[in-house]
């Protein structure tokens, strides 16, 4: 039973994660990966391969690793519902400069700034949760501490474009930025 359960945390755990990398290309429209997106890349290639380490390696109760399941598995939901309400607005890498082309404020970001962002920090919550450890943690600090930099270096760039600082003031005013404003 313990190893049909840790298969299936780790089947989950890569299979959200390889729809998190498809989003590199399939989705994101920059021409080029900024050195901020290689670094937030590398964190979540070292961060998966820690949790699957950690989930090999050590034993977890298994209500904890249902837990983690439900919560990649809402992850994932939240990432196609910010696929859906953003694949026309050619949305960026992180830390692109390039000015954003447009404000998404429907769908998941009617009350969250930022659901990518949100949905990837949901997903390494869960996978640590699974995972069981203390060590865990480490990967999820690290992960939202890259993922907040980035939505903070966004907003700036939103704040800052003439033609959608004034709307994007007002958005920030109705959704939350990573977890939902109402």
């Amino acid at each position: 039973m313990e190893f049909a359960v840790d298969l299936l945390v780790a089947l989950v755990g890569l299979g959200v994660f390889s729809q998190h990398v498809w989003a590199l290309r399939g989705h994101f429209a920059s021409e080029r990966m900024s050195r901020g997106a290689q670094v937030i890349s590398a964190g979540a290639l070292g961060s998966c391969l820690l949790m699957l380490v950690l989930l090999w390696a050590l034993p977890q109760p298994p209500a904890a690793q249902f837990v983690g399941i439900a919560l990649m598995a809402a992850s994932l939901w939240l990432f196609w519902q910010a696929v859906r309400a953003s694949k026309q607005s050619r949305l960026r890498f992180a830390f692109d400069d390039a000015p954003p082309e447009a404000l998404v404020t429907f769908g998941p970001y009617r009350r969250i700034r930022h659901p990518f962002y949100a949905s990837y920090l949901i997903f390494w919550t869960g996978w640590a949760i699974a995972s069981w450890s203390a060590w865990a943690l480490l990967p999820v600090i690290v992960m939202a501490t890259l993922y907040t930099i980035a939505a903070r270096h966004e907003e700036n760039l939103l704040s800052r474009n003439n033609t959608m600082g004034p709307a994007y003031t007002q958005y920030r005013s109705q959704a939350g930025l990573f977890w939902p404003k109402f």
